[in-house]
């Protein structure tokens, strides 16, 4: 889940990370009231959670009333903003940016910094590889100084600064961790002419997961519990897939995410969900949905999931794809497949483009879908090459 930069930047004045002094407007006149107690030229940002990042500078407060009623009142690709957030304009003599996030290769957290800025880091790393320096470092122990340093210090900053930035990058790596997000983006750090350091903006992003162990933090933030800050609305397959999970406690079927592809997904176990999305993609097929099924679900919860798919306008055939696992029996999400299929009417060998579950009761599972003529594959059979098997029956 994402948070608005006024609240990312509520918990980097919590951990002593400085940023430029301002405040939230819900009007223009508020906006305008905040510029003249700041003084001086401001910057405005909309507070959107999605949708392109814009701002507008402000010489006095005059010039923020106008601009706050033009972003108020305009979307970027379909949100409004919630407010603007007014801060006074940083005069930089240079600016970094640096990213504080994980690395699913490695394993680890690590910390990403350029003295390129104007530009997604990402880009810089794609169009200048040797700009962006990185180090790692333990989710497991405190955050390293000595790691920190050693970033700083491949920037090239000045040994005037060198201690303080040292200082900033620290502290937002115990921020990513003491808080459960996967991402602290900080593109503009600015180092001003007396050698202050300022984090102008700065995006952070939540593991949905820890919303309940968060709780406290985010109360104080004051984000509303039923505030799911998703990029849409949840549609109507959306919610009819949370009722199947929310119905039968036994196992997982959820997240369940409508897409607009042709080709039906019952995925899930361990990260295969994600997995198979991804190959699915990768072999140029496209996903109708998102599933991420496992926790050893109950035979109804699988026969609704199929049902919900199958029903979905565009999708004929289904691909049903999971990680080895031990807590989840082939037997009973094969058995749960096949009762789905037959009660809307259809061929199981017909509907079912591939099925790959193993793990427990695996063998149960092969004699229920050859009885049925439908394609099984054991583990030997990767993800990704069941994934292509499935594109290419049910074409792209």
């Amino acid at each position: 889940m994402r948070l608005y930069e006024s609240e990312a930047k509520t918990l980097l004045k919590k951990h002593q990370v400085p940023v430029p002094a301002g405040a939230v407007a819900k009007t223009a006149a508020e906006a305008e009231r905040i510029a003249n107690e700041l003084g001086g030229a401001v910057v405005l940002k909309p507070l959107t959670l999605f949708g392109a990042r814009r701002r507008a500078e402000a010489a006095n407060g005059a010039e923020a009333k106008a601009a706050a009623e033009k972003l108020l009142t305009s979307a970027s690709d379909g949100h409004k903003p919630v407010g603007v957030l007014v801060e006074k304009r940083t005069d930089a003599k240079a600016r970094y940016s640096l990213r504080i996030t994980y690395d699913g290769s490695a394993k680890l957290p690590v910390m990403l910094a350029t003295a390129v800025t104007g530009k997604d880091i990402d880009d810089v790393a794609e169009e200048q590889p040797d700009a962006v320096k990185r180090r790692y470092f333990s989710a497991l122990l405190p955050p390293s100084t000595y790691r920190a340093k050693e970033l700083v210090t491949a920037l090239g900053v000045p040994g005037s600064i060198l201690p303080r930035m040292t200082g900033v990058v620290e502290r937002l790596n115990q921020i990513l961790l003491d808080y459960d997000l996967n991402i602290v983006d900080a593109p503009s750090l600015a180092v001003t002419e007396d050698g202050s350091l300022v984090v102008e903006d700065v995006f952070m992003d939540m593991e949905i997961e820890a919303r309940r162990r968060q709780k406290p933090n985010l109360d104080a933030l004051g984000v509303d519990p039923a505030d799911a800050r998703v990029p849409r609305e949840p549609t109507a397959f959306d919610k009819a897939g949370a009722k199947i999970d929310k119905d039968d406690p036994r196992g997982v079927a959820g997240p369940i995410v409508e897409f607009d592809g042709n080709i039906g997904c019952v995925i899930g176990a361990g990260g295969g969900s994600l997995t198979t999305f991804d190959a699915i993609r990768g072999h140029g097929g496209r996903p109708a949905n998102y599933a991420a099924i496992g926790g050893n679900p109950s035979v109804n919860k699988c026969r609704e999931l199929t049902k919900l798919v199958l029903s979905k306008p565009g999708v004929e055939k289904i691909v049903v794809i999971s990680n080895v696992v031990s807590n989840t029996r082939a037997d009973l999400l094969a058995r749960g497949v096949i009762k789905g299929v037959i009660e809307l009417g259809k061929k199981p060998s017909e509907v079912i483009a591939i099925f790959r579950s193993p793990g427990a009761w695996e063998a149960d599972a092969a004699k229920i879908l050859k009885k049925y003529g439908v394609e099984y594959c054991d583990r030997t059979v990767s993800i990704s090459e069941a994934a292509r098997r499935g594109v290419e029956k049910i074409g792209k």
